[in-house]
């Protein structure tokens, strides 16, 4: 459905680009954006070679383990229907940290075994289980700390104050996960009634 709305507004603007005698505009203007595309998936990389460098070497040190202990008690609340000793906990805890870092690319890998994890301890595999779903509240609504991924586009646009959003986006985000956790809470609740 997506790819039937952009093809869509392609094909509008080419055929009004088209009637008001601009399109060599329109052929500029897309050559410009997928140079300036690629600049900025280039820097963007740099950003999250590093980050992942980071979590690689902290998971490596030991700290994903220790941060999962101190997080542990939090996070077992949140999904009470895992085991405690539940191989999914550590690439859940990965997924939020990376979340919470701003490194939603970094976070990926780590969801996706998260959810391999849960779908071992999932009773029924045709539906997703409580722990799954509370996960992907989670993961779509996580606070974020350090935007670091806007930060770098931030950067690349020429913005004179490139961290000034860090406020903004502590407070929305934090809204968001709070939301989430009272809504997965309320309805995990009802469907047990």
């Amino acid at each position: 459905m997506v790819n039937i709305i952009w093809l869509i507004m392609l094909i509008c603007g080419i055929i009004t680009a088209a009637v008001k005698g601009n399109i060599e505009q329109v052929t500029e203007s897309a050559l410009k954006a997928a140079e300036l595309g690629i600049e900025v998936a280039i820097q963007l990389m740099g950003v999250m070679s590093l980050w992942m460098g980071i979590m690689h070497i902290a998971e490596k040190a030991g700290l994903i383990q220790a941060l999962a202990k101190i997080s542990g008690p939090l996070v077992r609340k949140l999904f009470p229907s895992l085991r405690t000793d539940s191989p999914a906990f550590g690439p859940i805890i990965m997924n939020l940290c990376a979340n919470i870092l701003g490194l939603g690319n970094a976070a990926t890998p780590f969801g996706l075994k998260a959810m391999q994890e849960l779908q071992k301890e999932n009773p029924h595999p045709d539906t997703a289980s409580p722990a799954m779903i509370t996960f992907l509240a989670l993961n779509t609504s996580c606070l974020t700390l350090i935007p670091a991924s806007i930060i770098a586009v931030r950067m690349k646009a020429g913005s004179e104050n490139p961290t000034e959003i860090i406020g903004t986006t502590i407070f929305a985000t934090g809204c968001a996960m709070v939301a989430a956790v009272i809504f997965d809470y309320l309805f995990r609740k009802r469907n047990k009634l």
